[in-house]
């Protein structure tokens, strides 16, 4: 497997597969300890999900985040999930630990997207 960060002589990043982004916009709700802040979801994957960067959010690669995301009046998922990646408008997650009874409505939500692989220049 590559290394995301590797690249090639000339220097352009490699073409890699990931799990494929369903862009979806709905309300978020970011906790860690006594500190939360609500943001939008940008795009959400069978591994994690893309937030905008709340302003005044402070955080760092590998820390633990509690999400809530509402879709709907009738789907509220709740899970855990390590920072991945962050820019100046975005922050990266990964998936910890989805509740089991949040799996199968998480999986529901995103369809074919659950089972799809797509290009990606890491």
């Amino acid at each position: 497997m590559i290394d995301e960060n590797e690249r090639d002589d000339a220097g352009a990043a490699y073409e890699q597969l990931r799990p494929a982004r369903m862009q979806i916009e709905t309300t978020v709700l970011m906790c860690r300890g006594d500190k939360s802040h609500p943001t939008e979801l940008v795009d959400i994957s069978a591994t994690g999900a893309l937030l905008r960067r709340p302003l005044g959010w402070v955080g760092e690669p590998g820390q633990s985040w509690v999400l809530d995301m509402i879709f709907g009046h009738n789907l509220h998922i709740h899970l855990q999930a390590e920072v991945a990646r962050i820019s100046e408008h975005h922050i990266g997650f990964s998936y910890t630990h989805i509740p089991e009874d949040k799996q199968v409505p998480l999986w529901n939500l995103l369809g074919g997207y659950a089972d799809i692989l797509e290009n990606w220049k890491g």
